[in-house]
């Protein structure tokens, strides 16, 4: 295994949160000033110290990045556009943290945001991916959830899960979104609750799906020595990996690519799946969730029924996962989703997640999983990061 040059002396901090909404007729654009702004004011840094940015969205287009810079009147010196969804938090960080190192940037700014009205999402579903769409349409299916009731019926079938297992995911994640004041969803869900929710695609009901919203997500990478500099509470990269098109030759998807380069994930930061204290995983529905978990190591394929049966998943449990409630409770603002668990694990390590704080958390782990296809994801991606000295 060739071993990649690590991430050390990289920094992550300013974990920004631009409230969600339900719908707004604000566009992408809006939101992703907002969330500049409040980087800026939270780091104490002037606009034109910023000098590289990184921006994921689906709602923006035409535009990408670049006009991004126009709008706002940014003139960086390292720009990336990263139209990866759910896994595109990670991978953000993931060049962020290079360009810092090599030099190319000083202070990144990494943002992802979205709008949505009955226009964006129609805009945005239709012309998502091509080929998913040649592929099902003719079919009368059109959308996600029908996507992954494909991929959810077919692990039930492989594996032995059941609803009450996906449920468990789902209501222990409701359970850390109450604490979580950016949280859409302000009411708790009990099993029975989600057992009786209306179906939506077989084997896929109300509550296994995410709630579109409006809003965003952003973070800074700097050096940590910059960091330090600026009096920033922070945390420190101390691995990541990525892939995509893993696993191409099974027929629908029941692994994904966290996978094939877990063992150097954990090689980076030195440690092990059982010393990781909380996981921020990617969850547009419970059986992501579950696959990551097996995919990453905390236990083994087609163990993860048996896993969530076994531990809590609440910020107090066993395993505590996805502390801000998930998308799937504090809601999905578009690309913003796959940057959610980065500013939730910031803030975890940092000592500034309130009421929903992991007991004692030093190391925490960030999964994203994007761009969906006919029948698996095809990008996914997984950081660890840890407190700083």
């Amino acid at each position: 295994m060739n071993r990649r040059k690590g991430y050390e002396g990289v920094a992550v901090a300013v974990p920004v949160t631009v409230p969600y909404v339900r719908h707004s007729t604000r566009s992408a654009h809006w939101f992703i000033g907002q969330a500049l702004q409040a980087l800026v004011k939270a780091s104490g840094l002037a606009k034109a110290q910023i000098d590289g940015l990184t921006v994921s969205s689906f709602s923006l287009a035409p535009d990408t990045a670049v006009g991004v810079t126009q709008h706002l009147g940014l003139s960086p010196r390292w720009l990336d556009h990263i139209p990866t969804g759910g896994a595109s938090g990670v991978m953000a960080l993931r060049r962020a943290a290079r360009a810092v190192q090599a030099g190319d940037a000083d202070v990144v700014a990494c943002v992802a945001a979205d709008t949505n009205h009955v226009d964006s999402f129609r805009q945005t579903l239709g012309s998502f991916s091509n080929f998913a769409r040649d592929a099902t349409y003719p079919y009368g299916s059109g959308g996600p959830n029908s996507i992954f009731a494909f991929i959810t019926s077919n692990y039930m079938r492989q594996f032995g899960a059941t609803r009450e297992d996906f449920g468990r995911i789902a209501v222990d994640q409701r359970t850390n979104a109450l604490k979580n004041p950016n949280a859409v969803f302000k009411k708790p869900l009990s099993l029975d609750e989600y057992l009786a929710a209306r179906p939506i695609a077989d084997s896929i009901h109300l509550f296994d799906c995410v709630m579109p919203c409006a809003g965003a997500e952003a973070f800074l990478v700097m050096s940590e020595e910059r960091a330090r500099e600026l009096g920033l509470p922070h945390v420190l990269v101390r691995g990541a990996i990525e892939r995509h098109n893993a696993f191409a030759d099974d027929p629908v998807m029941a692994r994904g690519g966290w996978l094939v380069d877990r063992a150097e994930l954990y090689a980076q930061a030195g440690v092990q799946p059982k010393d990781i204290d909380f996981v921020q995983t990617y969850d547009d529905y419970p059986v992501i969730v579950m696959m990551q978990f097996e995919d990453l190591g905390f236990c083994g394929k087609g163990e993860g029924p048996a896993f969530v049966r076994a531990n809590g998943m609440t910020h107090l449990g066993s395993f505590p996962n996805n502390t801000s409630g998930g998308q799937l409770s504090a809601g999905q603002a578009g690309a913003a989703g796959g940057f959610l668990g980065m500013t939730e694990a910031i803030r975890q390590l940092t000592d500034s997640a309130g009421e929903r704080a992991a007991s004692d958390a030093k190391l925490g782990l960030v999964a994203g999983f994007g761009m969906v296809t006919y029948d698996r994801c095809l990008c996914t991606g997984a950081v660890i990061l840890g407190r700083s000295a």
